[in-house]
């Protein structure tokens, strides 16, 4: 449950997709209802129908506000290649609450086949920026033959380690997984 504190001086709009966010992150997608957020903002159901005319709207737009939220990380400090990359690690740990949640696309994937085309596409565009950014960073780091590869496979291991790490509730779980991928890319 979302502390009060998190969501004073928020709109209910920015309450609502908070809420959501961490519904999604900590329940799934398929694990919470209107009704879940509703109580947790502390809204009648029916408000949430002024704001998301669907569950699917509320969860494209969790997807679309990550997705910014990536961009804006990635454009917020230049770094160096190496430590791009352990940032990215440090992002997923620490952002995404290893141990305690998994990432908001990566919480889709177990009901993908009960979502809604629009739902999906908002995923596939999360792990696309993600992927796109990891290729530019990598790029930097190995041979050009090898980057595309890469950058989805370092994104899919983040994707298990943080997965990981919430079935033990253990953070140490991802930070093992995320040593053996760095020992994997030989950097």
């Amino acid at each position: 449950m979302i502390a009060a504190n998190t969501l004073a001086g928020a709109t209910t709009r920015e309450q609502i997709l908070r809420v959501a966010r961490e519904l999604i992150q900590t329940r799934s997608y398929l694990g919470f209802s209107f009704q879940d957020v509703a109580d947790q903002v502390g809204i009648r159901k029916a408000s949430l129908y002024h704001h998301f005319p669907t569950k699917e709207a509320l969860g494209i737009e969790v997807l679309r506000e990550a997705t910014q939220a990536f961009k804006d990380w990635t454009a917020a400090k230049p770094r160096a290649p190496g430590a791009a990359l352990e940032s990215y690690f440090r992002m997923y740990r620490n952002g995404l609450h290893a141990g305690a949640g998994v990432c908001p696309a990566g919480a889709l994937a177990p009901g993908w086949d009960c979502i809604d085309e629009d739902l999906r596409r908002a995923v596939r565009d999360l792990r696309n920026t993600q992927i796109l950014w990891l290729g530019g960073v990598l790029g930097a780091l190995m041979p050009a033959g090898e980057v595309g590869a890469s950058a989805a496979y370092v994104f899919a291991a983040c994707q298990g380690a943080l997965l990981s790490a919430r079935m033990t509730g253990q953070v140490e779980d991802f930070d093992e997984a995320i040593e053996q991928l760095n020992l994997s890319l030989a950097r």
